[in-house]
């Protein structure tokens, strides 16, 4: 039937919901027989905010673990676990104090209302689901989520987009799907010889790109890298850090050797995107390192699928490589994924004063052997 062919998937369904949470729209997150309603902190509006309020009551805040230890108390974070904090508003909370605990651009300002009271109690996949899909819609991983009971909205009269919170899990959680969508022949400075192939998300949201050097022997071992996009370095020159040294020296090395591939992935930032990697700068000016920043916002240290990689790798017939990376965890989502390293290549370029720090937090606290 027509009706039913028109009906989206869940891939489709998830890209809906997190469409929405981008744009400052709620939508309805299930579980069981649990409904709420779901919206994101950093782009609702304080009416669209306040409207809900009036009419469902107070909903709970969640924010990741990380974020719930760089701002809350030792005594109120005590033995919290890895994963989403849920935390009951007190009586007198407005949109400000939401926004407080949200964003660090406020922690310097003052403290939260109290008192603060975290929930401990409960299944917590409404709000594991939630967290995942602020993340993956690279916003500020913080969300509120308001009680919905059959009595309180008509759901006839508000046409939100409605959505599992077990199958937004499982759709996060899954094995990336890339379709291959153009290629191209056409010469760089490395090599004159060079396509570039565009591979894009099943959701749409995002291309990521391989670009063969020269013509590689598919019985040798073929020298890779794996590149995460970084706008400041990569296009601007940024010396906060050794991207675009690193990406040149790549392109440069296969040149020299006659082939190559390059992997360049669309994940701004460890996978935070562009606006949350200037937060993260934001905080590295009043002192914070890399990862300290990253927590404090409430990321994870790295949050790039580096699995990705492995399905385009595969995908222009390439299966075993040397791999050009000072990352072993590149080597290991690799191996793990179907790919051979059969050596890892040092790649250590663009070291300078100014991103002196940013590399030795790279070493000590994310394990990259400079």
């Amino acid at each position: 039937m027509l009706s039913q062919s028109l009906m989206p998937n869940r891939t489709e369904r998830v890209n809906r919901a997190r469409g929405d949470l981008a744009m400052g729209m709620p939508y309805i997150l299930r579980h069981g027989s649990e409904r709420t309603v779901m919206i994101a902190i950093e782009t609702t509006t304080r009416e669209r905010f306040n409207a809900l309020e009036r009419g469902l009551g107070a909903p709970e805040l969640v924010i990741s673990s990380k974020r719930a230890r760089s701002v809350l108390t030792a005594a109120v974070t005590a033995n919290l676990s890895e994963g989403p904090v849920r935390i009951r508003p007190p009586a007198s909370a407005d949109f400000d104090w939401y926004q407080r605990l949200a964003d660090p651009r406020h922690d310097h300002v003052s403290g939260p209302a109290g008192p603060l009271h975290v929930l401990r109690t409960g299944d917590d996949t409404l709000q594991n689901a939630g967290l995942g899909l602020v993340k993956s819609a690279e916003l500020i991983p913080a969300f509120a989520l308001f009680p919905l009971g059959t009595e309180l909205l008509d759901l006839n009269d508000v046409p939100l987009t409605q959505l599992d919170a077990s199958e937004a899990l499982a759709e996060l959680a899954g094995r990336p799907a890339l379709s291959a969508v153009a290629a191209a022949s056409f010469p760089l400075e490395a090599h004159d010889v060079s396509r570039l192939h565009v591979f894009r998300d099943a959701d749409g949201q995002r291309e990521h790109y391989a670009i063969v050097i020269g013509q590689p022997d598919p019985n040798r071992p073929v020298l890779a890298r794996l590149h995460s996009a970084c706008f400041t370095g990569d296009v601007l020159g940024s010396l906060k850090c050794d991207c675009g040294p690193q990406l040149r020296a790549a392109l440069s090395r296969m040149g020299e050797e006659g082939a190559g591939v390059l992997i360049y992935l669309n994940q701004e930032g460890r996978g935070i995107g562009l606006a949350n990697k200037m937060r993260v700068y934001d905080l590295q000016s009043h002192g914070r390192d890399t990862v300290e920043a990253n927590h404090q916002l409430g990321f994870e240290d790295d949050e790039r699928d580096f699995r990705l990689a492995a399905t385009m790798l595969k995908q222009i017939g390439i299966t075993d490589i040397r791999l050009l990376t000072n990352n072993p965890g590149k080597v290991d989502t690799l191996a793990g994924n179907g790919i051979r390293v059969v050596e890892r290549v040092p790649l250590q370029v663009g070291r300078t004063a100014h991103n002196r720090s940013y590399l030795s937090v790279k070493a000590l606290k994310s394990g990259h052997l400079l």
